[in-house]
C-alpha cells in the first residue's frame, strides 16, 4: 500500500463512522478541496483495542467492509488501513508522520480531531501532530467540534457503544446518523421459528459489538429490497441456545434466505428476553410483538 496521489486523509479509527467522524470528513474534503487534492481517510486494523486488549469481548460498532462504504459515501475517496502491529505501536509520533504518513503514503495532508493521539504511549496529541507534520511538509489542520453540541463525547464511539448496550437504539441512531444495523450471511439454525409459523433469518454477531439481549422492532434489506421485521438477540431461553444469536422474522416476505446476505438495521427496543411455558405461548408473544412492531414501523 503505497500512496502518491495528491490525497489530504482525514486520521482516526472511525468505528461506527458516526456523526462526528462524518463531520471530520466533511472538513477534509472542503481542506483538500482548498488544496487541490482530493480527501481520504487512514485508520489502523486491528482496532488498536483489540491489539492492547486481545480479551475484551467484541466491540466494534462496524465490519470493515461497511464502515468503508460508509467513509466513502462521506468522502473519503482513498482509504488506507494501517496495520496496528507491535512495530506501529512503539513508533514514536516523530517515525509516524515521517516513516508512515510523509513516506510510505505519501499523503499531501492530513486533518483530524484535536484529542487524536498517536505514537508509542499515545505521546502524541493535535498539537504535536500539526506540528510535526508541518516539519515535515505536510498541509495539517485540526478539525473544529461539532457546532451543534459543545458535547463532543456526545457523538464517541464509546457513547454508541454503551447506548446499544442498555438498549437505547433510537440514542445510538442520534449519534450515528442512522439505524445502526447488522450485515452477514443467514446461517442455518434449528429451525425451531419455522415449526411456530415463524421461520427466522439467522446472524451471528462475530466482531460486533453485542447490543442488550431482547426484542427489538427492525428493518431487513434484502437484495435491495427492505421488509419490517422483529429480531431477538439473545440465548433464546425458551428452545435453549449455546452462543447468543440474532433471530430476525420478516414480515411479507417468502422465500429460503439460507447463505444470503442480509442487512437488519435496529429501530426500536420492545422487551427482554424471557423464558416462556412452552411453544405454544412463545408463539402468542411473537405474533404480539408482530403487532407492535407493524405499529411502530407505520
Amino acid at each position: 500500500m503505497v500512496g502518491g496521489q495528491n490525497i489530504i486523509a482525514a486520521l482516526g479509527n472511525f468505528d461506527g463512522v458516526h456523526l462526528g467522524h462524518q463531520y471530520l470528513l466533511t472538513q477534509t474534503v472542503a481542506f483538500a478541496r482548498s488544496h487541490g487534492a482530493a480527501a481520504g481517510a487512514v485508520l489502523f486494523e486491528p482496532h488498536p483495542r483489540r491489539y492492547f486488549r486481545p480479551d475484551d469481548p467484541p466491540f466494534l460498532l462496524t465490519l470493515p467492509a461497511k464502515r468503508d462504504a460508509l467513509l466513502r459515501a462521506a468522502g473519503a475517496q482513498e482509504i488506507y488501513a494501517l496495520t496496528f502491529d507491535k512495530t506501529l505501536a512503539s513508533m514514536t509520533p516523530e517515525a509516524f508522520v515521517n516513516d508512515i504518513l510523509k513516506d510510505r503514503l505519501g499523503l499531501a495532508g492530513v486533518v483530524t480531531g484535536a484529542d487524536f493521539r498517536f505514537g508509542k504511549g499515545r505521546a502524541g496529541d493535535g498539537a504535536a501532530l500539526k506540528t510535526l507534520g508541518e516539519a515535515a511538509g505536510l498541509k495539517v489542520t485540526l478539525a473544529e467540534v461539532l457546532s451543534e453540541t459543545p458535547d463532543t463525547e456526545k457523538f464517541g464511539s464509546s457513547a454508541v457503544r454503551a447506548a446499544l448496550q442498555d438498549g437505547a437504539v433510537e440514542k445510538a441512531a442520534a449519534m450515528l446518523g442512522r439505524d445502526w444495523s447488522v450485515t452477514g450471511v443467514v446461517a442455518e439454525g434449528r429451525k425451531v421459528g419455522r415449526t411456530i409459523g415463524f421461520p427466522t433469518a439467522n446472524l451471528i454477531l462475530g466482531e460486533l459489538i453485542e447490543p442488550r439481549k431482547g426484542v427489538y422492532v427492525t428493518r431487513t434489506t434484502v437484495d435491495g429490497k427492505t421488509y419490517g421485521s422483529v429480531s431477538n438477540f439473545g440465548r433464546r431461553p425458551t428452545v435453549g441456545s449455546d452462543a447468543p444469536l440474532l433471530e430476525t422474522y420478516l414480515f411479507d416476505f417468502d422465500g429460503d434466505l439460507y447463505g444470503r446476505e442480509i442487512e437488519v438495521a435496529f429501530v426500536a427496543f420492545l422487551r427482554d428476553e424471557q423464558k416462556f411455558d412452552g411453544l405454544d405461548a412463545l408463539k402468542a408473544q411473537i405474533a404480539d410483538d408482530c403487532v407492535k412492531a407493524r405499529a411502530i414501523l407505520g
